[in-house]
């Protein structure tokens, strides 16, 4: 008998798997039709646009489309593995990048901690209000904003003025860029990223804290042996999703950020994509920078998720 036909055994009526399943849909269909805008947003925003990833195999030109646009193979990605840009990019990106990970990374989770101990809520809210306050403002205005603090004189400049240090313009010195941006990231984004770790942190058994009370644990030995092991799984899967995007350096933020006086550190894969793309009109090669640039953080999310699933057993896929 066929499995999606009904077997009739002592008068009961046995379903099939098909038929269970089925079943399953039909009665939770308003599930169903609510995931559908999301399904279609996916489809139509983020698988569709892959096709124009032919574009980096081709010498594209505008008026002749892809299918006219001559093919010319791995040439583009040759071309941009040659260039005598190539470190210097691969390397500003990685600085960059790297320097976010080390200090932007950790300072939610330490933020979230100090939250989770203060007894007083109305002012721990008060501080996480206004912590994650910056999130919620424009990349423009907060770049603005950069440039009024580190400008020659700006607000950090007359400060150390007045411990006899002479004004600068900061962002017209390459050394001077990676802790700008980085600094100026921390800032904004600290608060927005540590309610992810508040969240974790209310779901730790408080019992455990007990325990580790009766055992003559401190303050920061409970911290250390049972918050941050509590709320470690959420810590990797957010460590390996930030790996997924290590190359992908916010381009906004450096285009209104740096100058031409400190490409030398400050221009990144990103950017570098953006000017010979939309200003060269070398469609091809933008392409073809963009996709390698993906391919290596496939490269590195699958690699650290490997690599945590074996350590640590907490895994993303």
């Amino acid at each position: 008998m066929k499995k999606n036909q009904q077997n009739v055994t002592g008068g009961v009526v046995v379903k099939s798997g098909f038929q269970k399943k089925l079943g399953t849909v039909g009665s939770n269909w308003e599930l169903y039709i609510m995931i559908i805008p999301v399904i279609l947003y996916y489809a139509i925003f983020c698988y569709w646009p892959m096709y124009g990833a032919l574009i980096a195999f081709q010498n594209y030109k505008p008026f002749l489309g892809m299918s006219g646009s001559e093919w010319v193979g791995f040439g583009n990605f040759q071309q941009f593995l040659s260039s005598p840009y190539f470190f210097e990019k691969m390397k500003n990106t990685l600085t960059i990048s790297v320097s976010t990970l080390l200090f932007s990374f950790p300072t939610p989770i330490i933020l979230a901690l100090l939250i989770n101990e203060v007894r007083n809520k109305k002012f721990a809210k008060t501080v996480q209000t206004i912590t994650y306050m910056p999130h919620f403002i424009s990349i423009v205005i907060v770049c603005s904003m950069v440039r009024m603090f580190v400008g020659e004189g700006g607000l950090i400049n007359q400060v150390l003025q007045i411990f006899g240090y002479d004004g600068l313009d900061m962002l017209s010195k390459p050394h001077m860029f990676v802790p700008i941006y980085v600094i100026s990231g921390i800032w904004q984004e600290i608060g927005w990223n540590s309610i992810i770790y508040l969240a974790a942190l209310s779901s730790v058994d408080q019992e455990l804290y007990e325990a580790a009370e009766i055992d003559g644990a401190g303050k920061l030995a409970q911290t250390w042996h049972v918050t941050i092991p509590g709320i470690l799984p959420t810590i990797i899967i957010l460590f390996i999703m930030k790996m997924g995007s290590m190359l992908s350096v916010g381009y906004e933020k450096i285009l209104l950020l740096y100058n031409p006086g400190i490409y030398e550190t400050a221009d990144v894969i990103s950017t570098y994509t953006y000017r010979i793309g939309l200003v060269d009109n070398n469609f091809g090669l933008s392409t073809a920078v963009g996709l390698f640039n993906s391919v290596i953080n496939i490269i590195l999310i699958v690699i650290t998720n490997k690599v945590s699933d074996k350590l640590s057993g907490t895994s993303l896929f």
